[in-house]
């Protein structure tokens, strides 16, 4: 009895040691991190400038893999189905964790069941942009043409279910005045692309996707979703300046990994990633961009955080009537 007990005993220690060493040797090859949406929008844009140097801090290549469509279903899926061995991470933002479940009635996927928050990175105001061909300058401007030509205008969107459909939709309501919705397929990329080509009017886009336009004079900035007016851009007024005081909203970004991904493995995540924010390039890249470095306390404090707007988010959806268009 003794010798099993010993054998036994000796087995338990070799798989704990087996496994422990397993978990410290993470990461022994690139990790993969899903974009849900296409590049040039703003979960690429954060993407592309801190994976270098998580990379960096984390001893391995991270291979940026944008997968646009269904309003960032498509790419949430895969990642949700991806092994929890930490080598798929997700760059979720507010439109694929927190709206989506609100507007899509048979989503294959829980976000909150099928992913561990690890920590919140970027927040990113949004901007209310209008065509140059379009004889608008403020919004009042807008809701003056809007309702001198009801139905005529379009907005873009990059999805039936992002934040940018719903801060237009409560636009519309606070106004009082109907511009019709155009959504666009794989982020706000294409959605800006269709907005310089002529094919809509306006739209609230996240600032970091339509930053380089304004400033080239190809896009006309009208308000910004902020409390107050932000050094890039000190001619925008707000939305607030502008008689909107309710329409104050920003795209937060965060990293996700499967559920069932082990702890020491999200821990290691969390501390590379609040390293990688840190980094005053990193700010100032996210700063020039229009993006605010953003980070979560802890993975649970995260968690609860996304909970919220989950809730927040649900109740705005349903008082609009936002539907898949």
């Amino acid at each position: 009895m003794s010798r099993l007990t010993c054998a036994l005993a000796a087995l338990g220690f070799a798989l704990v040691s087996t496994l422990a060493f397993g978990q410290a040797a993470y990461p022994n090859r690139p990790i993969r991190m899903i974009v849900p949406f296409a590049p040039g929008g703003a979960s690429d844009f954060v993407a592309r400038i801190i994976s270098p140097k998580l990379g960096d801090l984390l001893g391995q290549s991270i291979v940026i893999d944008n997968r646009p469509g269904a309003s960032g279903n498509i790419g949430m899926e895969a990642a949700a189905k991806s092994a929890p061995d930490g080598y798929t991470i997700y760059l979720g933002n507010i439109g694929t964790i927190a709206i989506n479940p609100a507007i899509f009635p048979n989503l294959s996927v829980n976000p909150q069941k099928d992913f561990i928050a690890v920590t919140e990175v970027a927040d990113v105001p949004s901007i209310l942009i209008a065509n140059p061909s379009v004889p608008v300058n403020t919004v009042a401007d807008l809701v003056a043409l809007a309702k001198a030509k009801p139905g005529e205008l379009n907005f873009a969107s990059p999805g039936s279910s992002t934040l940018n459909r719903l801060e237009m939709e409560h636009f519309m309501r606070l106004a009082n005045v109907k511009i019709v919705h155009i959504p666009y397929k794989g982020g706000a990329g294409p959605a800006v692309v269709g907005m310089l080509g002529g094919e809509t009017q306006v739209m609230f886009v996240t600032l970091s996707s339509a930053m380089s336009f304004i400033q080239a004079g190809k896009l006309r900035a009208l308000a910004l979703s902020t409390t107050k007016r932000i050094d890039a851009l000190p001619q925008v007024p707000t939305m607030i300046e502008a008689g909107y005081p309710d329409m104050v909203s920003s795209s937060w970004q965060g990293v996700f990994v499967p559920a069932g991904t082990p702890q020491p493995i999200v821990e290691k995540l969390h501390a590379a990633l609040l390293t990688t924010m840190a980094t005053p390039e990193i700010k100032e890249r996210f700063a020039a961009g229009g993006v605010n470095v953003v980070t979560s306390r802890t993975p649970k404090d995260f968690a609860s955080f996304v909970s919220a707007e989950g809730e927040r988010w649900g109740k705005v959806a349903k008082e609009s009537g936002a539907t898949i268009d």
